[in-house]
Order: structure tokens, then C-alpha cells, then sequence
């Protein structure tokens, strides 16, 4: 009864983790548990810190607008924890696999380019359906552990060049930041220590300040910028051509949403095999709402699996600071100016450990099911799907172009089940000779 009114509760009721102040060695903050709240905020603020720059950069890169963007964001992620029930902590971000389509028709205008969205959004919310009414099934037999730790890890790798080449722009501000980070995460007492990348990220940008590395049109479109204004909310319309070139986006979004479910299974030891229709279902609504608004299609974001891999704190609690966050700043164009004046090296050195960290987490899933790389199907779908992840392996098919990380999770998605299956044909009967 106890775990049944927690479940219910999940959404708004957390249960204090030991004296509410530390965590000890070994123990992780549970989703359905939090820090006092002082600590909750600072945490919320951190996963703000981590999902700022990806989330604006994809409407600064594709042209819509940013405070929109920003306010679906935090209405997605709190629609999120809805529909998980609070069993499964995470920020809907901008994704990425939609700056390719978006990019690519924009000369259908933003109407259109809309109405993508909100296909992607309705196919991936069906996907969420069909998962959540086959049970986990689905999602064990396309989503072994082989394919989830590979498809983590390629997405954490993946962004690797990304990282390192914010940091070589500004090597020495990127320096100083990852050494922030690292010394703040490694020594610092209490809270402090939790809270490493944002004071790591504060640290390199009051450094890049005084030396002069922040870009003068930022800092002047920071002072020009006004404090309050309303998000600019668009409608969409529907083009057959625009739609069937968002489509493939599906297959990302499911990757990376089931991916995630599987990384903070295995970070807290749970099992979220039975909540992965629901995620897919959420982030196919969140998309929908999104795109009906004028905002970037939803992801679950990488980013914030490495705050969490790093602060040891799961806790949704600190999920609703950052999505209630992140819709109060839809409203400041000031706020929203602000973060856009954080230079590429300070980006560098703080993605630097932040991506690492999901490709490990990646690796991590492997380790704890016992992967067996001695079996020639596993070790060989693992490297593929590694190397066109890491490698950013881009191929156009027809108009529509897939990137890495698209490639390396459809590869092992296709490629696993059937060469274990051709494996198992082979294996001999027992009895029968033959090696084993």
C-alpha cells in the first residue's frame, strides 16, 4: 500500500532522502526521493545549466523562435513527468535529428516546417501506445541489453567532435571551466560537490568575462534585449513532402527515449522496462504540443543523464524545478540573451565530461547484464553500430539525410535480431556434433 500511494504521489510527493543534506557513498537519490529543498533547486538549476545551450541552439540553428522553443520545453518535461508517473527523471529538450528536416525545408516556410513536427510528435506517440500496450516484451526483444548499451553509448560518443570543437575554439577558457568541474566534483564538500558543472560553467564564463571571450554581439544583443515579453506562438499547416521528410526522425526519438529509460534503469537500479511506452507516448505528446505552437520537436536529453551520473541525484523533484524554470525564462528575453553570451569554450569543457559520461553509462549497462563479447553477433553489431555513431556516419537516402547516430541505432536494431536468429539456426541440436 506503502509503494502504491508513493506511485500515485510520484508526481508531487517525494519522500526525503536520509538527512535531506548529503548522500552517502554508494547510495543514489532515488526518482521518487529529493535533497531538502534548498539542495532540490540548486540541482533543478544545474540540469537547467546542462539543457540551455543544445535547446537553444537548435532554434538559433534552424530560425524559430527561442523563448518559444524554451517554453514547450518546460510544458514538455512537466507533461512528462505526468505521463511517467514521476518513475522516470528527465528534461524534454530541442532534438538535434530535426535540424536536418528543418533545414531542409525551409522553403516550405515555418507553417510547414510545423507540421512535420506534429506528424513526428502523432507517429511517436502511436509507437508509445504499441509499446505500452505489448508490455515490456517489445522493448526486450528489439531492445536487449547488447543494443541499449550500444545505442547509449553511440549517443553520448557521438557528440564527442561537438564537445571538442567548442573546446579547441577557446582552449584556455574551456581549460579552466573542465578543471572547475572536475576539482569542484572530485573535492567539493556537500552540495558544493553536487552542483560541479553549474559552479564549473559559472567559473568559465566570469573568467572568459574578464579576458575579454565573450562575443561583443552577444553582450550587445544581451543589453538591448528586454526583460519581459511573450513567447511568439505559430500555427501549423500540413504539406505531404515536409511530413515524409520529418518522418525518419521517429526512429531517433524512439532510440533515444528507450535508451534513456534503460540508462536510468541502470543507474537506480530499477526496472523501467514497463514505463518505456509511456516515455515514448509523453515525448510524442510533448512533440505535438510543441509543433502545434511553434516550438522544436522534444527529446529526452543526454545532457541531463550526465548531471545525474554525476551528482548521484535522480530525483524528479528537481525535474519540476527545472521544467517550472524553464517556462518562467520563456518569458524573459533578457534570461535567454544571457545564456547565448556563454562562449564555446565554456561549452567545450563542460560537454567534455558531460557526453563522456553518457558513453560510459552506455558501457556501464553492457558490464552489469554480462554481455558476453566473446559471442561473435554481439561483439560485431556493438562495433558497427559504435563506429557509425562515433564516426557521425551520414548518408542521404532519397531527400531525407540520417546522421550517426541514426544509422548506428537502426543498424543494430535491424541487424541484432537477425543474426542472432541466422546464430541460433546454426547452433547444432543437442547431442548433435559440432563446436559449441
Amino acid at each position: 500500500m506503502k509503494e502504491q500511494l508513493r506511485t500515485r504521489t510520484a508526481g508531487f510527493g517525494w519522500t526525503l532522502h536520509g538527512d535531506g543534506r548529503r548522500v552517502a557513498d554508494g547510495e543514489v537519490v532515488a526518482p521518487d526521493e529529493r535533497l531538502s529543498w534548498p539542495r532540490t533547486v540548486g540541482i533543478g538549476m544545474q540540469h537547467v545549466v546542462a539543457m540551455f545551450g543544445a535547446t537553444l541552439l537548435v532554434p538559433t540553428i534552424t530560425g524559430f523562435p527561442v523563448t518559444t522553443t524554451l517554453l514547450f520545453s518546460g510544458i514538455g518535461t512537466a507533461l512528462f513527468l505526468l505521463i511517467t508517473r514521476g518513475r522516470v527523471p528527465s528534461y524534454l529538450g530541442s532534438s538535434f535529428a530535426f535540424i536536418a528536416p528543418l533545414t531542409a525545408s525551409a522553403g516550405a516556410g515555418p507553417a510547414a516546417q510545423l507540421g512535420g513536427i506534429v506528424a513526428v510528435g502523432l507517429a511517436l506517440g502511436l509507437v508509445g501506445l504499441v509499446v505500452k500496450a505489448s508490455g515490456s516484451r517489445v522493448v526486450d526483444a528489439l531492445m536487449p541489453p547488447v543494443v541499449t548499451g550500444a545505442i547509449v553509448a553511440l549517443i553520448g560518443l557521438n557528440l564527442a567532435p561537438v564537445a571538442v570543437g567548442s573546446f579547441e575554439a577557446q582552449p584556455l577558457v574551456a581549460a579552466i571551466t573542465l578543471t572547475a568541474i572536475l576539482l569542484v566534483t572530485v573535492l567539493g564538500p556537500g552540495l558544493l560537490g553536487r552542483l560541479g558543472i553549474l559552479v564549473g560553467v559559472v567559473i568559465g564564463w566570469v573568467f572568459a568575462a574578464v579576458t575579454g571571450g565573450l562575443a561583443e554581439e552577444r553582450v550587445t544583443a544581451l543589453r538591448d534585449a528586454a526583460w519581459f515579453g511573450l513567447p511568439e506562438l505559430r500555427a501549423p499547416a500540413f504539406e505531404l513532402s515536409v511530413v515524409l521528410l520529418a518522418l525518419p526522425v521517429v526512429v531517433v526519438l524512439v532510440a533515444e527515449n528507450v535508451g534513456h529509460v534503460k540508462a536510468v534503469a541502470a543507474m537506480t537500479g530499477r526496472n523501467l522496462d514497463d514505463v518505456a511506452g509511456d516515455a515514448l507516448l509523453a515525448d510524442g505528446l510533448a512533440t505535438t504540443l510543441a509543433g502545434i505552437g511553434g516550438g522544436s520537436g522534444t527529446t529526452t536529453y543526454a545532457e541531463n543523464i550526465g548531471v545525474m551520473a554525476a551528482t548521484r541525484v535522480y530525483s524528479t523533484a528537481a525535474y519540476w524545478v527545472a521544467a517550472a524554470t524553464a517556462v518562467v525564462l520563456a518569458f524573459s528575453p533578457k534570461f535567454g540573451a544571457l545564456v547565448f553570451t556563454v562562449p564555446d569554450g565554456v561549452l567545450g569543457g563542460a560537454t567534455l565530461v558531460l557526453y563522456g559520461l553518457i558513453g560510459i553509462l552506455g558501457v556501464r549497462i553492457w558490464m552489469e547484464a554480462d554481455v558476453d563479447f566473446t559471442d561473435p553477433v554481439n561483439l560485431t553489431v556493438a562495433a558497427a553500430a559504435l563506429v557509425a555513431g562515433i564516426g557521425d556516419l551520414t548518408l542521404t537516402v532519397g531527400s531525407v539525410e540520417l546522421g550517426g547516430i541514426a544509422w548506428g541505432s537502426i543498424g543494430i536494431l535491424v541487424a541484432y535480431p537477425i543474426l542472432r536468429r541466422a546464430a541460433d539456426l546454426r547452433r547444432p541440436a543437442p547431442g548433435a556434433s559440432g563446436h559449441k
